[in-house]
C-alpha cells in the first residue's frame, strides 16, 4: 500500500479526480503498477491491469481509493467500472485504503466486489490515504472546499505597513513557491474587496514551471465595491454580493467585463455569509481553495471554521506601526490564551531569507 500511495503522488494534474495508485501482486512479487494520471486518461486498476495481463489472475490488488462503480463518465459517454476490472481479470482479493466519499461509489465497488466472491480488506493507511486526497475528502464529505490560508508578514507580525505598503513582505524564492505550488495547484483564490482596492491585484499564476492552470479569481464584495477598471473585473472572476445589495447597476458592469456577480445571503454582521460562499464554490466545481484575503476577512474564514491549513511566511523584516494590519484582524477569535485556536504540527522550511510555517488548523468543540 505504501508503494500505492506512493504512485499515487505521481498524478499532479488530476483534478478533479482524486489522486489514485494500484499495485498488482501475485506469489509475493509486483506484476503490474498503475496511477491516475489526469483527467479523460485510464484509472490507476486500468494501467494496472494492463501491466500485468494475465498474471492479475488470482492476484491481490492494492489501491489507495475503492475501485469505481459507475460504468459512465461525467459526459454520459460509457466506461468500465474499476471494480467491474477486478472482477473480469480474476483477482482474488482486493485491499482498499478507505472508501471512495463520492456518492455515485461511497461502498458500491466494495459491495460489488464482494458480491463476486472477491475478499476486500479496508483501512490499510487510511490515514495516509485521506491526506494525499484532502480537497476531495473535504469537498465529497461536507460539500465544503478545502481552505489553505496564506500569509506574508514581518518579523513583528505585520502584513503591510502603517501607509498600506505591503510590496513586497517576502523575497522572490517565497513568491516563486507560492505562484508554482499554492497558486499552481489552487482550484481557486479568494481575496476581498479591500485587497483590490488596495493592491489591484492580477491574482494569476506567475512561475518559469509548465502545466500550471489558471485558479479561479474569487473576490467577496458585500457592496460591489471593486472598480470596473480592476484587473480582476474579468472573465473567470466570480464576485460574491449580498442578495439585497441594491446594486443591481454595479452587478450589471461587472457582468458585462465577463466576470460572474453570485448572490448570497448574508451573515450576522450584515456581510457576504463567507460559508454560503465556500457553499457555491465548491457548488461551482472547487475542491481547493488558497485564501489569500487580508486580515479582517481572514478572521471571518477562521471563525466560521472554514481555514484548514495555513501557511504563514516570515521575512527578516521589521515595519512596527500600531496601526499596521496584521495576517488576522477582527474582533478577536479568543477572550483568553486558553480558548485560542490551535494548530497541529508546525512544518517549517526555508525560502531564501525567509521561513515559511505551515500547520493544520485544529477547532476544538
Amino acid at each position: 500500500m505504501r508503494r500505492a500511495l506512493l504512485l499515487a503522488r505521481r498524478g499532479k494534474h488530476t483534478h478533479p479526480n482524486p489522486k489514485v495508485g494500484a499495485v498488482i501482486v501475485r506469489d509475493g512479487a509486483v506484476v503490474g503498477e498503475g496511477h491516475h494520471v489526469r483527467p479523460g486518461l485510464p484509472h490507476a486498476e486500468a494501467g494496472a491491469f494492463a501491466e500485468a495481463g494475465d498474471a492479475a489472475r488470482g492476484a491481490t490488488v492494492y489501491v489507495t481509493l475503492e475501485p469505481c462503480s459507475h460504468t459512465a463518465n461525467r459526459d454520459g459517454s460509457p466506461r468500465t467500472a474499476c471494480a467491474d476490472r477486478c472482477i473480469e481479470a480474476g483477482v482474488s482479493r482486493v485491499v482498499c485504503a478507505m472508501i471512495d466519499p463520492d456518492t455515485r461509489v461511497s461502498g458500491r465497488g466494495i459491495e460489488r466486489l464482494r458480491d463476486a466472491g472477491i475478499a476486500v480488506t479496508l483501512g490499510v493507511l487510511e490515514t495516509d490515504a485521506r491526506a494525499l486526497n484532502r480537497p476531495f475528502v473535504k469537498h465529497r464529505e461536507t460539500g465544503l472546499p478545502f481552505v489553505l490560508h496564506k500569509a506574508a508578514m514581518t518579523l513583528d507580525g505585520k502584513i503591510a505597513t502603517v501607509s498600506g505598503s505591503s510590496r513586497w513582505v517576502t523575497g522572490a524564492e517565497s513568491r516563486e513557491y507560492v505562484h508554482r505550488v499554492l497558486r499552481g495547484t489552487a482550484d481557486a483564490i479568494v481575496v476581498g474587496v479591500g485587497t483590490v482596492l488596495s493592491d489591484n491585484p492580477s491574482l494569476d499564476v506567475r512561475t518559469k514551471s509548465r502545466n500550471v492552470h489558471a485558479p479561479v479569481r474569487v473576490v467577496v464584495d458585500s457592496g460591489l465595491r471593486t472598480p470596473i477598471n480592476a484587473k480582476v473585473a474579468a472573465p473567470g472572476t466570480i464576485f460574491y454580493t449580498l442578495e439585497t445589495a441594491g446594486n443591481e447597476a454595479r452587478a450589471e458592469l461587472l457582468a458585462a467585463t465577463g466576470a460572474t456577480v453570485a448572490r448570497v445571503e448574508a451573515d450576522d454582521t450584515g456581510r457576504v455569509c463567507i460559508a454560503a460562499a465556500m457553499r457555491d464554490l465548491a457548488e461551482r466545481g472547487a475542491l481547493s481553495v488558497l485564501l489569500e484575503a487580508g486580515g479582517e476577512l481572514a478572521a471571518s474564514f477562521y471563525a466560521a471554521r472554514l481555514v484548514d491549513s495555513a501557511c504563514v511566511f516570515v521575512a527578516p523584516k521589521i515595519v512596527g506601526g500600531r496601526g499596521a494590519p496584521t495576517p488576522i484582524g477582527g474582533a478577536g477569535l479568543a477572550e483568553n490564551m486558553n480558548a485560542a485556536l490551535r494548530t497541529g504540527t508546525l512544518t517549517v522550511r526555508r525560502f531564501g531569507a525567509d521561513i515559511a510555517l505551515f500547520a493544520d488548523i485544529r477547532y476544538d468543540d
